[in-house]
């Protein structure tokens, strides 16, 4: 029965990883072949002996400007909306996990709720403001939103990880001379990194896989994220998308989330586990 049970679980492994993997090896493969390959049809993962492109597609999505502005704008918003999104939330969840205050529970639904609103819904009201006050296809239009649908998942994240530092750390480096600042930074945050790790990745996820916001509230390059970038590569023929150059761009626009995953995956794991078990 151990046997058994032991390949009943090696088979249903591999079962998920061919299942989850399988999109990936298939756009991996496309980003390889050549765009008359892809037209003529290639089946396959590997690209027949004529067909492939090598190296040539990854060459020509890096070199195309489009491309390179859309991976700037990626950057520096995803970057600016998860250092203020991780700065805002630290304090709320803190304040949430320490103080005792009338509406707690009230701010801990609203947050939840506010998560879980639909995205879709708020475009067309989210475009008409920003085309009215002038926040329009810039950077603040979109990392507004983004602070807005991650501070509720990282206040969560964050404050299950306050509660769980005893309040006697706290006050005995207030014993010490240290001011609450002073504690707050130098012994609560510290702790309490795992929590801030996960806040911060998980918000740098969503904002750099957004794709609704971003092809809703940019109109060019200006601040366009490469999601949406991406939607708009056509090539010399506007009626043949290049299907293996966009699939390169895909791949690319994978790899940081894909290190980010693999170096901090330790402690992705123990900020979303965080006080799921008790004693």
């Amino acid at each position: 029965m151990k046997n058994l049970n032991k390949l009943g679980t090696a088979i249903g492994c591999v079962i998920i990883l061919v299942w989850c993997l399988l999109p990936v090896a298939w756009i991996i493969s496309l980003s390889f072949k050549s765009q008359e390959a892809v037209t003529n049809g290639s089946p396959g993962f590997r690209p027949s002996k004529d067909g492939g492109a090598g190296f040539q597609n990854y060459v020509d999505v890096i070199q195309n400007d489009q491309f390179r502005r859309a991976i700037i704008n990626s950057i520096g918003i995803s970057l600016i909306a998860t250092l203020l999104s991780v700065i805002f939330a630290t304090f709320a969840a803190y304040a949430i996990a320490r103080l005792e205050f009338k509406g707690k529970k009230f701010v801990l639904t609203t947050a939840l709720v506010i998560a879980m609103f639909p995205v879709v819904s708020l475009v067309g009201p989210l475009f008409d403001m920003w085309r009215a006050i002038g926040l329009y296809d810039s950077w603040p239009g979109l990392i507004i939103p983004y602070i807005s649908f991650t501070l509720p998942l990282a206040i969560w994240t964050l404050s299950a990880f306050f509660r769980e530092i005893p309040w006697e750390m706290e006050q005995a480096a207030q014993v010490d001379g240290a001011t609450s600042w002073q504690a707050f930074r130098k012994v609560i945050v510290p702790l309490a990194a795992p929590g801030v790790f996960t806040a911060a990745i998980l918000t740098f996820f969503f904002a750099w896989n957004d794709f609704v916001f971003g092809i809703s509230l940019t109109s060019t390059e200006n601040a366009r994220p490469i999601p949406a970038s991406l939607s708009f590569f056509v090539g010399n023929d506007p009626f043949n998308r290049p299907a293996s150059l966009l699939a390169a761009g895909a791949v690319v626009a994978t790899v940081p989330i894909v290190v980010l995953v693999l170096v901090f995956q330790r402690k992705i794991v123990a900020g979303l586990t965080a006080g799921a078990v008790k004693g």
